[in-house]
């Protein structure tokens, strides 16, 4: 038998041909089912295809995990005045941290672990570098939601479906007789709308222009994000509303026209870097501001003392929000990501 391969089964068509790929290729490979909401449905799905391919399968409970490091950063982002990417911190901290940690404290024995993300994962052996490009599959760029993953956990992964298109994997699943092929996709399987994880949040508040005029109330300031059109309960005799600004620590959301969403900077912290440790500014890159974003061509500028990039666009970006994740890429390679902290 080859390398020993954990890969991580969630029940869906992509993990499933992922980890008949890799027996075909006479890996010696095993299930596993990270466990964080229940999901009765999904786990049964991902024991049906472990017995279906007639590999071990093993649940790993990642509950209380998921609640420290996904839940309690969506509560604090949201009541912050801020928009999270769960899935992204997810990623870094659960699926690819504490799930791999469990599973091998729990006598799970694997040299590798494998997912059905749509990535390619390269190494530079001069600088001992790994780095992510974007899947053959344009239409499933999963990279970003890989791009705070850190070197060490880089190192010991694989993702078999980075050279195929989404339309290859279901021909597989297909041919071998998998269920799986006839799965509907889902978008967010962990979580569903965040905001029901916020229990308590911040107070009634009051919806203001730019210039202090009060136009009613708002429900707290959880319930809403830069951009945001639906669901404000207040008109305007001209053009729609939208939410410019949220102001936590006053308590009020500034509502303005679409004019007033379109910003030309913005500043990202906490950031991770793929092929060198910092760049060498400044460093003209293609910037996503959230996922399915296409990206738009911008200038990495300057680093402030605390470790803050500043960020300018070549055009106008549409609704820079604070909280979503930037992604930074040089055509199919992803150099790096940070969380958006402010726009200008």
């Amino acid at each position: 038998m080859g390398a020993k391969i954990a890969v991580g089964i969630s029940g869906g068509v992509d993990s499933s041909v992922t980890a008949y790929l890799l027996k075909e290729k006479g890996f010696e490979v095993t299930g596993i089912w990270m466990d964080i909401l229940g999901h009765p449905e999904a786990s049964h799905d991902a024991a049906r295809v472990a017995e279906f391919l007639r590999i071990p399968f093993f649940r790993v409970d990642l509950e209380q995990e998921y609640r420290n490091h996904v839940i309690s950063y969506i509560k604090t982002e949201y009541v912050s005045g801020k928009t999270p990417n769960p899935c992204v911190f997810c990623n870094r901290f659960v699926k690819f941290g504490a799930f791999l940690d469990k599973a091998l404290e729990s006598g799970i024995s694997f040299d590798y672990f494998a997912t059905g993300h749509y990535a390619i994962l390269s190494h530079n052996k001069n600088t001992g570098r790994y780095s992510l490009k974007q899947g053959v599959s344009k239409e499933k760029d999963q990279v970003y939601f890989l791009s705070m993953l850190r070197q060490k956990q880089l190192k010991r992964l694989m993702f078999p479906l980075g050279g195929m298109e989404k339309k290859e994997v279901k021909e597989i699943a297909e041919e071998i007789g998998l269920f799986t092929a006839m799965k509907r996709e889902s978008q967010d399987l962990c979580t569903g709308d965040y905001r029901q994880f916020i229990t308590s949040g911040t107070e009634v508040g009051s919806f203001i222009t730019r210039d202090g005029r009060v136009l009613g109330k708002h429900r707290g300031i959880e319930h809403y994000t830069i951009g945001q059109r639906r669901g404000l309960g207040i008109s305007s005799s001209t053009e729609p509303y939208y939410v410019i600004e949220i102001n936590p620590d006053q308590n009020t959301i500034v509502l303005g026209f679409d004019v007033d969403l379109k910003n030309k900077g913005m500043t990202v912290s906490q950031t991770n870097w793929f092929p060198f440790e910092k760049p060498e500014l400044p460093l003209k890159v293609l910037c996503k501001i959230r996922y399915r974003d296409s990206g738009s061509p911008a200038v990495i500028s300057s680093a402030l003392p605390d470790g803050t990039y500043k960020v300018s666009f070549e055009n106008y970006r549409r609704a820079i929000t604070p909280g979503q994740i930037a992604a930074f890429y040089q055509e199919d390679e992803l150099l790096g990501a940070g969380i958006i902290t402010d726009y200008y």
